[in-house]
């Protein structure tokens, strides 16, 4: 039995729709790579800016002098810190010296989940501020840690960790008054700010803890 022959024709157009849908792939792929290089600054730089915002309400930019997004430290997850991935720590510098750290920490045990949490530690082990960024308390009740829902505008809530440190608040003083400690709580809904007090005290025992490591100057700037 005899076959009949193939159409060239078809061969030809098989090949050249082929090559087509090559060349559009890489004029594609060219165009894409070119639009994320020239948006890519811009990207990074909006990015850089509401870093800065966070860090902002923590600790205000006139308290130091350096770019603290380009000195930083990163460091192992840790349980002191509720952090089951690497982190980053930014040092806040005036004069060249460290005066503040910026780090993230969680506390796992919200009503809701894990409160994620913003806090700034100065050089003597205080607290500069503390900011609650992400959380899934219950609206109206638990959302008080966020000094933008707290009913509380002169005083809000998170605020009553500035200026406290492990050494001017004894162990047994980080609880909710509601469990024996200093820190206010509503009622009804303690469970949320009972884990982030927990969470700040933790902070502050790691910051201590791993200070040589934290506060070391740059590699090679040691004589």
């Amino acid at each position: 039995m005899t076959h009949p022959p193939k159409d060239p024709t078809a061969a030809t157009m098989a090949v050249r729709t082929a090559v087509i849908l090559f060349v559009f792939v890489i004029v594609f792929t060219g165009l894409l790579s070119g639009a994320y290089l020239w948006t890519r600054p811009a990207i990074e730089a909006s990015a850089e800016e509401e870093r800065m915002k966070l860090i902002d309400d923590v600790l205000p930019r006139g308290a130091y002098d350096n770019n603290l997004l380009r000195d930083t430290v990163r460091i192992p997850p840790s349980p002191l810190l509720g952090l089951d991935e690497t982190s980053t720590v930014y040092r806040a510098r005036r004069g060249g010296e460290i005066v503040a750290l910026v780090l993230e920490a969680v506390a796992p045990d919200g009503y809701s989940g894990k409160i994620r949490l913003l806090l700034a530690v100065g050089a003597d082990g205080t607290l500069s501020g503390v900011r609650v960024t992400q959380h899934r308390e219950t609206p109206g009740l638990g959302d008080y840690i966020e000094p933008k829902k707290d009913k509380n505008k002169a005083r809000p809530w998170i605020t009553q960790f500035n200026g406290l440190s492990l050494a001017t608040v004894g162990e047994r003083e980080w609880r909710v008054k509601k469990d024996g400690g200093r820190f206010d709580s509503m009622a009804g809904a303690t469970v949320t700010p009972r884990a982030v007090v927990k969470a700040v005290h933790k902070t502050l025992t790691y910051v201590e803890q791993e200070r040589t490591h934290l506060f070391a100057p740059p590699e090679g700037s040691r004589p």
